[in-house]
Parts: structure tokens; C-alpha cells; sequence
């Protein structure tokens, strides 16, 4: 059965830019951010500073290149920097930890919960002991939400000590917090509460909030002055890019949204469960889902009109604002007459 109107779940990033951000986009007042740092751009800079708690922000094109900026500033070449198995940074941006920032990238195997870095192994990395001849470790890298742990949550508790431990064996923090506003939805509690001792971190706008484009890299005002320089570098400098920085200004009105596609995920947990599925409890926006034979199973799903893609040798769902419980509804009864 051909389906013509599809259901998009491959990501959150695939949604549009509504009436409402288009007009701020087309109204923004704009300069020339190279030269004079352009006066939307700075207002968003600022608000995600405050929200996030820290000194100072940069806007960038992509959660790869903040990512990128900061693992530039943090290493120097032959550094070697952890991160949990199956990060973003570990596996979706090309090796430019290593190619570009000169990092030696470890992944950690994860604790008792999927995403999670055990206390343990930070406090196993201190390089104080390292002879000169020896890989040394500087940095941690964390992820919050973890994508490939299907959206896992680490809760404040767990990041304090976990940043704790990394400043007692002399390790500096980047967060990767692409999905951050759904952590900070999912807990109830500020986006601060989830960056507090870290050095530097990146949160994305175009995930699940609507804005067609964009991350911000935050941290002290040293960094923020230094990303600068390096984003330059990068290719990532922008001229007018207020048209861009309004879009995300509307984007961070929503953050409080985000709680209707954690509904909305755990509805389709729950409806693939009831048809025979083994599925995550869904904290946030992704179901993660097993079938016997992937390839299959999403090529059938894509003739019956629902878009979903390969995770970790699962089939990953991604709930967002461009989908109704309506639209949660219909996916089941599709995949429901697939089995029939």
C-alpha cells in the first residue's frame, strides 16, 4: 500500500520555519557580523549566554562546527579526549576531533544507563602520572541529551560529578548539548542547571525548535573571543546574519513546546510496544526500536509512508513540532497494517 502523504521521523531537524519565524526573519535588523557583529546576532548570543549561565555565546552554522571550535581551543595536537561510546562527536562529524582539532579521540563504554560515562572511568584518566612519551588526556566530552542512547538524560547530579571528578584529574568539560533544552524540559529544571562547571558548550537550534539554521558555542568571554577567531578560520563568519539569529531568537520562545514531542514519543513507544516491537522508554524525542532485519523493515515503512533511519543497529524515531498526536496516531495504524 502507497501512502502519498509522508510521515517524517528521521529527525527533528527536519522541520520548518513557521509563519511566525519567517516573519521575525524577514524583519530582523541586521549589520554586517564580521565587521561590526551584527545586533540580532548579538542579542541571541546574549540570551543563550543567560540561559545557559555562562560569560558569552557564538552563534555558528552547525552543532558540528561548535563542537569543532571548541575541541580546537581546548586541544593541542596528539591530546587525547573522552567521550561515550557512540557520541556525536566520536561518530557523526567526520573524525574533525582528530583531522582538524589534532585530538586522539577514546570512547568510553557506557555505565549501567545507555549514554552514560561512569564516574570511574574519568577518574581513571588523569594524565598527572603520564610519562612524556604517553598519549595525555585533557578533555571530556559529554553529551546531553545522547543521541545514539536514544535521547538518554544525564540528570544534574550525575554531570556534577562527573565534571568534578574530570577537574580532579585535571581534565577540561566541553558539553555537546545539541538536544539540551530536552534534557532541560525533561527534568524540570533551568538549561544552567545542566551546564554548571564546564568550560565550554554547544547547544543546537535547528533540533526540534524550528529554526532553519544554526548552534551556538558558549562559554568564558576568553573562549567566546577565541571561537571567534577560529569560526573565522573555519569559514564559518557571517555577514548579515541577523535574518538567521532572529529565527533562533523565536526558536528559544519554544523550548517549553519540546514537552508535547516527549508525549508524543512515549505514545509511539507505547503503540509499537502493544503491536509486538521491543522499544526504549523513550525520556525525550527518539524511540529506539529493534527489527530482525533493518534494512527491511525501513524500506517497508517508507513505502507505507512513515520516514525513520538506522541507529546503532536499531530503527530510530524522532518525534518533533511538525507532528500532531494526530499524526503519532496515524504512524501506528500504518505500521499496524503492515503486520496485518
Amino acid at each position: 500500500m502507497t501512502y502519498t502523504r509522508q510521515i517524517d521521523l528521521r529527525s527533528d531537524t527536519v522541520t520548518q520555519p513557521d509563519e511566525a519565524m519567517r516573519l521575525a526573519m524577514s524583519a530582523a535588523e541586521v549589520g554586517d557580523d564580521v565587521l561590526d557583529h551584527d545586533p540580532t546576532m548579538r542579542r541571541l548570543e546574549e540570551r543563550v549566554a543567560e540561559l545557559l549561565g555562562v560569560e558569552a555565546a557564538l552563534w555558528v552554522p552547525s552543532g558540528s562546527m561548535g563542537n569543532l571550535i571548541a575541541l580546537t581551543v581546548h586541544l593541542r595536537r596528539g591530546d587525547r579526549f573522552l567521550a561515550a561510546r557512540g557520541s556525536h562527536v566520536l561518530d557523526n562529524e567526520l573524525g574533525a576531533g582528530s583531522w582538524l582539532s589534532g585530538g586522539v579521540p577514546e570512547p568510553v563504554e557506557w555505565g549501567d544507563r545507555p549514554g552514560r560515562i561512569p564516574v570511574e572511568a574519568v577518574r581513571n584518566a588523569g594524565s598527572a602520572a603520564t610519562p612524556y612519551y604517553a598519549l595525555r588526556t585533557t578533555l571530556l566530552c559529554l553529551e546531553n541529551t545522547h543521541n545514539a542512547g536514544g535521547g538518554a538524560v544525564t540528570p544534574p547530579d550525575e554531570h556534577a560529578k562527573l565534571v568534578a571528578t574530570a577537574r580532579d584529574v585535571g581534565l577540561r568539560v566541553h558539553l555537546d548539548g545539541a538536544r539540551l533544552w530536552h534534557a532541560s524540559v525533561a527534568l524540570e529544571v533551568p538549561p544552567a542547571a545542566l551546564t554548571v562547571g564546564v568550560d565550554t558548550v554547544q547547544v543546537c537550534l535547528s533540533k526540534g525548535l524550528g529554526a532553519p539554521v544554526g548552534s551556538v558555542v558558549a562559554g568564558s568571554a576568553s573562549f567566546a573571543k577565541e571561537a571567534r577567531r577560529v569560526r573565522k578560520m573555519l569559514g564559518g563568519g557571517v555577514r548579515q546574519g541577523g535574518i538567521l539569529a532572529a529565527a533562533g531568537l523565536v526558536a528559544l520562545e519554544r523550548i517549553p513546546s519540546l514537552a508535547m514531542d516527549h508525549a508524543n514519543a512515549t505514545t509511539l513507544a507505547s503503540g509499537l510496544a502493544g503491536l509486538g516491537w521491543e522499544v526504549n522508554r523513550p525520556e525525550t524525542n527518539i524511540v529506539m526500536a529493534s527489527a530482525p532485519d533493518i534494512g527491511h523493515m525501513l524500506n517497508a515503512l517508507a513505502r507505507a509512508g512513515v520516514l525513520a533511519g538506522p541507529m546503532g543497529g536499531r530503527i530510530r524515531f524522532i518525534t518533533h513540532r511538525d507532528l500532531s498526536p494526530a499524526d503519532i496516531a496515524e504512524v501506528l495504524d500504518r505500521i499496524a497494517r503492515l503486520q496485518s
